[in-house]
């Protein structure tokens, strides 16, 4: 039968996205510290606000700027980011001078259509004049293909966020029972990357999901992108259980920082004062799976080299505690 134009073009581009030599990726050079801050407001607008307000955020003025939010199922707060989070992240950063706005997503547990319209995510995004990107649907150009130690046929990555001029990324707080121990910013980074290539039948997701090295391989796609700062919204979380249902706490914070080592450390603290279950909830907190291998890959600062600040007074009990534990390592 004879080919369409269209089809051979489609073809012809997926084979050339195929051809593309992958970028091997390898350790930086680790910072000598990190900062988390600590926000304890329940209004999420003031919130967000306040923590891109504590690090002077900059960095995507008259900038176009790559979102990337937690929509890995259709479950709603604290599995999949509030809509009010959202909607604050995205009118934050139109306040602070950014150009244009994108979220992108690639959802694990569901359509990522149906995912993003369940949990209010398509109409947020519309009401800010905000570009949807379904990843799923993306053409084999807008992935950039990598190497890495723990992965065996690498893995691609959306462009949209590899190639930013600004990247900021927004997360739930909780738990994983599926093999991450926890999904906090190192974790959410699964979501740029494709289950599989336009006209390939790979499946990267079955060699993450498969592998006994999936905490390393979790940290090691992280080494992709940089985005500029990492907000999580603490207010609630899953202490066990994982990622889109769970036991619930209300930690009642939120948690920003430019470095993803350092808000995960201070995350997993949180989550042990709030009395998490599961392997990430013993022993030295540098020590957990994910963020090991992200310390060791240079991608943040060591937890004993953390300082937490608390944003306003009624933050400095929460901080003081979560400092305290990270001294511990």
């Amino acid at each position: 039968m004879e080919l369409s134009r269209r089809s051979v073009l489609r073809t012809a581009a997926a084979a050339a996205a195929v051809a593309v030599v992958p970028t091997p990726l390898g350790a930086w050079a680790a910072p000598r510290s990190g900062r988390v801050v600590v926000v304890r407001q329940a209004d999420r607008a003031k919130a967000v606000a306040a923590c891109f307000e504590a690090f002077d955020f900059k960095a995507c003025d008259g900038r176009d700027v790559a979102v990337k939010a937690n929509f890995n199922s259709g479950d709603l707060f604290p599995a999949s980011t509030h809509p009010a989070t959202l909607a604050a992240v995205l009118a934050t950063l139109r306040a602070r001078g950014a150009s244009g706005l994108a979220l992108a997503e690639r959802s694990g547990m569901g359509d990522t259509r149906a995912v993003l319209d369940r949990t209010g995510a398509t109409t947020v995004l519309a009401e800010a004049h905000a570009r949807r990107i379904v990843l799923d649907d993306a053409g084999a150009e807008a992935w950039r293909p990598f190497t890495a130690e723990h992965w065996p046929q690498g893995f691609p990555a959306a462009r949209l966020f590899t190639d930013a001029g600004c990247a900021v990324q927004t997360m739930c707080c909780k738990t994983h029972r599926f093999g991450g121990h926890v999904t906090l910013s190192l974790k959410n980074t699964v979501g740029l990357v494709a289950k599989r290539l336009p006209g390939g039948g790979h499946d990267y997701m079955r060699d993450l999901h498969g592998s006994a090295d999936q905490r390393a391989m979790i940290a090691e796609a992280n080494l992709a992108w940089r985005p500029g700062l990492s907000v999580m919204d603490c207010l609630e979380a899953f202490v066990s259980g994982g990622p889109e249902q769970g036991d619930r706490a209300a930690p009642g914070v939120f948690l920003a920082s430019d470095d993803r080592c350092a808000l995960d450390a201070a995350a997993i603290a949180l989550l042990r004062l709030h009395g998490m279950k599961g392997p990430a909830a013993q022993g030295p907190i540098g020590t957990t799976d994910q963020l090991a291998r992200a310390l060791a890959l240079g991608i943040g600062a060591a937890p004993e080299h953390v300082d937490v600040v608390a944003a306003e007074a009624s933050a400095r009990d929460v901080a003081a505690r979560l400092r305290d534990l990270l001294a511990r390592g």
